[in-house]
């Protein structure tokens, strides 16, 4: 951040009176610019067995695998969030069931909130940020082009509780500094 974005004055990166953490501060008006998380929902959609993918068309990771997500817009709940990016990236309508996953992305100043999903009908495409869709078994997962690790992450603990007949909720921490998968 260079200009505050209330005066427009050049801000200074410092610890503002009474804090602890380094702001932008805009010495014309006063105004802290505080920057927090941001949220990135999505889920897991069901039919029948299979899971929807998508294979990103937009960067980063380009080309690579993912559940449906991205972006909560001001104004929705996280449920309705993730029930969007479906729609956009999949032409998918979901019903959106519980909590799955919940990631920190520390390096990138992310918190990643999946939920488990299912899908009523097998109808479903490509999205302006998907290069193409697709409903595949568990077996038949990319995992080795799966595009980031949160998702990889999400979907071993979906198939996890598959397996179970359990339905728990996950949190996770990522790090620059932890070690990524070969695909990272």
């Amino acid at each position: 951040m260079n200009f505050c974005s209330n005066c427009g004055a050049k801000v200074q990166l410092r610890v503002p009176p009474g804090d602890h953490l380094p702001r932008f501060i805009c010495d014309a008006c006063g105004t802290i610019h505080y920057q927090n998380p941001r949220l990135v929902l999505g889920c897991v959609p069901e039919f029948e067995g299979r899971i929807l993918l998508c294979r990103r068309a937009i960067e980063p990771r380009r080309g690579y695998w993912t559940v449906p997500a991205g972006f909560m817009e001001n104004g929705e709940t996280l449920q309705g969030a993730a029930a969007r990016e479906c729609h956009e990236e999949a032409l998918a309508r979901v019903a959106i069931g519980s909590l799955l996953s919940v990631v920190h992305v520390l390096h990138a100043d992310q918190v990643h909130v999946f939920f488990r999903a299912t899908m009523s009908v097998a109808e479903f495409g490509a999205g302006e940020e998907s290069l193409e869709v697709a409903l595949v078994t568990p077996a038949e997962i990319p995992w080795a082009d799966i595009a980031f690790r949160s998702t990889d992450f999400t979907l071993r603990r979906y198939l996890e509780d598959k397996a179970t007949g359990r339905e728990r909720h996950y949190f996770e921490t990522l790090d620059r500094h932890a070690p990524a998968p070969k695909n990272e």
